[in-house]
């Protein structure tokens, strides 16, 4: 594995415009952890919670999970195995450029995920690191997630 010394901007200047990474490890959805969110969440709309009524209602023919649901499994989705950046002593969510929930993920769906940098600027407490990031059930086309992370590294 690659790592890249946090405070290297020319090395990780260097990675924005490569190709999307490798598919990281696959997490399956269960209808249980969408329950449990919906639970920590209070969001429980039918189309998450209600199977029953799901299959007979839902576009989607059952329950879907939630986007932010989703979202939250980014940081075990998104392990690199080809590099990471290291040196850091710490690194803060610095929020987001871009988010869209562009295809629903059923309940029983297995995702994986895959991560490229798009841009990495010198900030005055650190290093901020912007990387695109897509979730998908595996075997399809199309991302459910797409995202921009935005990383301070310190």
């Amino acid at each position: 594995m690659q790592t890249i010394r946090f405070d290297d901007l020319a090395a990780l200047r260097a990675l924005v415009g490569e190709e999307f990474g490798p598919w990281g490890p696959e997490i399956t959805v269960s209808q249980e952890m969408i329950d449990r969110f919906a639970d920590l969440t209070g969001d429980r709309q039918w189309i998450h919670v209600d199977v029953e009524r799901a299959r007979r209602e839902s576009p989607f023919g059952g329950t879907i999970a939630h986007g932010f649901f989703v979202l939250s499994l980014i940081p075990a989705l998104r392990r690199r195995t080809d590099r990471a950046i290291g040196g850091y002593r710490n690194i803060v969510n610095y929020g987001s450029d871009k988010l869209r929930f562009v295809s629903p993920v059923p309940s029983g769906a297995t995702l994986h995920a895959r991560s490229r940098v798009v841009a990495v600027e010198q900030k005055q407490k650190g290093v901020m690191v912007s990387e695109e990031i897509e979730v998908a059930a595996v075997g399809s086309d199309r991302p459910a997630v797409s995202y921009v992370m935005l990383a301070l590294y310190q």
